[in-house]
C-alpha cells in the first residue's frame, strides 16, 4: 500500500514537471522515462537530448542505495549541451553543462554523483577578491558507451572516459580514463586493466 501511494505520488510528480520541461531546449528519445523529481534547467540556444530507453530516476522505490538529492539536468549558458545515449540509467544525480557534457549508450551512473565541466569559478590568485565574480573555464566531458560510475563520484571539467570501463564508488576523477578498465580514488587512477585472454584482467 505505502509502496502504491510513493509510485502514484512520483506518476504525479513527474506529469506535472514533464508538461514544464518539454520545450524545443530538450528532446526526449522514444520511451525514455523520468522517475520522481527530475529538475531539468535550460538556458536559452541550449540543448538537451536524452536517447531513447534511458532513464533518470530519484524515486526511491526499487533502488538500493539513499539518494541524496533530485536528478539534475542543468544548461547554463547559450549553446551548451547535454546529450545522453540510448537505455543508459542515471540515478539522483547532477549534470551541470556549461560547454558540452556526453554521456554514451548503456551507461549506468549510480546516485549522488555530480559531472559538470566548468568549476564555477576561477583561481584568480592574482585578484582574489574578484573570483567571485568569475565563471571558471568550461572544458567538455565525455562518457563512452557502457561506462559505469559508482555512486558518489564526481567527474571534473575536461575528463573523458573511455568505452567499458567502471569508475569506482566516491571516486575524483580529474584526468583522462582509457577504455576497459577500472579506475578509483582521489584523484581516480586505473586500478585494473582488462586482458581479453584471461577474462577479468590482471
Amino acid at each position: 500500500m505505502v509502496t502504491q501511494l510513493v509510485n502514484k505520488f512520483f506518476t504525479i510528480v513527474n506529469i506535472v514537471r514533464f508538461n514544464i520541461v518539454k520545450n524545443k531546449q530538450v528532446t526526449l528519445g522514444n520511451k525514455t522515462r523520468l522517475v520522481g523529481l527530475v529538475i531539468i534547467s535550460t538556458c536559452r540556444e541550449s540543448e538537451i537530448k536524452i536517447g531513447a530507453g534511458s532513464k533518470l530516476s530519484t524515486s526511491p522505490v526499487n533502488y538500493h542505495l539513499s539518494t541524496f538529492g533530485a536528478m539534475k539536468l542543468v544548461t547554463s549558458r547559450p549553446g551548451a549541451r547535454i546529450k545522453i545515449g540510448s537505455n543508459t540509467r542515471i540515478h539522483a544525480s547532477c549534470i551541470h553543462a556549461r560547454d558540452l557534457v556526453e554521456i554514451g549508450s548503456r551507461c549506468l551512473i549510480a546516485a549522488n554523483c555530480q559531472i559538470f565541466d566548468s568549476s564555477g569559478h576561477d583561481l584568480s590568485f592574482d585578484d582574489i577578491q574578484n573570483r567571485i565574480n568569475t565563471r571558471g573555464i568550461a572544458k567538455p566531458v565525455i562518457i563512452g558507451d557502457d561506462v559505469w560510475i559508482g555512486t558518489g563520484s564526481i567527474i571534473m571539467p575536461g575528463v573523458t572516459i573511455g568505452a567499458g570501463s567502471v569508475i569506482a564508488a566516491g571516486s575524483v576523477v580529474t584526468k583522462d580514463v582509457p577504455s576497459m578498465c577500472i579506475a578509483g580514488g582521489n584523484p581516480a587512477r586505473v586500478i585494473r586493466e582488462y586482458n581479453k585472454d584471461i577474462g577479468e584482467g590482471i
